[in-house]
């Protein structure tokens, strides 16, 4: 059985699983690829397991962020975000992250965020202000672990903090459903007037649409943990009154350059398409998970070496005849079953060789 997080995952049969997938707007950076490769990893463990795996990983193309790159490139939003999508596509073919089962779209998804929002004003779990639908957030920051001043800081710094857009909300932990488009903005038809979604309710439309009401696995990065991935929970909860909405969470650490986290704000993104022009793909996916998959790290050039050092040893490995046989290939199975402890899988296949190698080299997508 296989434990994240600490947590024992049962599954029988068949796994739902969702990906946080990517804004498309300035693909694709380590920092995307360390999540999808991750999430790759993770679902090719069940599969081991003899798991059916329905992958659903989104593309949040309704963004403001996305529209402002858009509008800097001359081009229309849908646009803009096919080009990047297609580039995104390319990057994770070459790092072997397979195709999702399901990629949903937020702006054809729009017609279920406003059946979601309507759906929760119904219940009480929402309220209207003018043409503005507001998510009742009390409660989820605590249940996420946060004291409100934390809770305030990151809402802020993803655009869910004080402002016009939410001005008129009763409560400043209540974060929009639906708003009102400016002038020049993308609009869809609502009950409320033209608008646009919210984003935490973009991404629980999505999953609820294409998954139902409760995922055995959610992937993301770490930093969307709140308030992302927390109020997508809350809503989705709300509307369905299923609990928990996600089994289990892979929060993929964050990938930093000299201590900073990488962000296109932040000026150091290292594109993963400017690193497979000099580097295997093979060796850049070893390096994004050889390591435990929470804990943020620090991207540094001179690794990449080492990763494809470390793989040259486990292709010679897998060529030999082996050592330990059937028990060396359970110790590799074992320790990815074991919060997807990938270092240690290495370290047997590395030293065993044979089987034990050739299956980890499999699992993990390196062959």
């Amino acid at each position: 059985m296989l434990r994240i997080g600490g947590r024992p995952l049962p599954v029988v049969g068949r796994a739902r699983m969702y990906v946080c997938g990517i804004t498309p707007y300035d693909t694709t950076h380590l920092g995307h690829a360390a999540t999808f490769v991750w999430a790759d990893v993770a679902a090719r463990v069940l599969r081991h397991l003899g798991v059916e795996v329905d992958v659903c990983r989104n593309v949040t193309d309704v963004d403001d962020v996305l529209d402002a790159a858009a509008a800097r490139a001359g081009a229309r939003f849908d646009s803009f975000a096919a080009v990047q999508q297609f580039r995104f596509d390319r990057d994770m073919a070459a790092l072997g992250v397979r195709r999702p089962t399901y990629e949903p779209r937020a702006h054809v998804h729009v017609p279920q965020v406003v059946t979601l929002a309507a759906a929760l004003l119904e219940t009480g779990a929402a309220y209207r202000r003018g043409r503005t639908v507001f998510f009742r957030g009390a409660g989820v920051a605590e249940r996420a672990g946060l004291d409100p001043a934390t809770a305030r800081a990151l809402a802020a710094e993803f655009g869910d903090g004080p402002g016009p857009a939410v001005a008129e909300r009763e409560d400043p932990a209540d974060v929009v459903l639906w708003r009102a488009a400016t002038p020049g903005e993308p609009a869809w038809p609502s009950p409320w007037g033209e608008g646009r979604p919210g984003w935490h309710a973009e991404c629980a439309a999505m999953s609820l649409t294409t998954l139902g009401p409760a995922l055995d696995l959610h992937a993301g990065g770490a930093d969307l943990r709140f308030p992302h991935h927390a109020y997508e929970a809350a809503m989705a909860e709300a509307v369905t009154g299923v609990t928990p909405f996600a089994r289990s969470w892979l929060h993929v650490g964050t990938v930093l350059v000299d201590g900073e986290k990488m962000a296109k704000s932040a000026g150091n993104l290292v594109l993963v398409s400017e690193v497979l022009e000099h580097r295997p793909a093979a060796a850049l996916r070893l390096l994004l998970i050889d390591r435990v998959w929470s804990r943020p790290w620090d991207f540094r050039l001179a690794a990449l070496d080492a990763a494809a050092a470390r793989l040259e040893r486990l292709y010679a490995a897998a060529a030999r005849g082996g050592e330990g046989g059937s028990a060396a290939a359970a110790a590799v199975t074992a320790a990815l079953l074991d919060d997807l402890d990938v270092p240690t899988a290495l370290a047997v296949a590395e030293e065993s060789g044979g089987p034990a190698a050739r299956l980890a080299l499999s699992v993990l997508g390196l062959a």
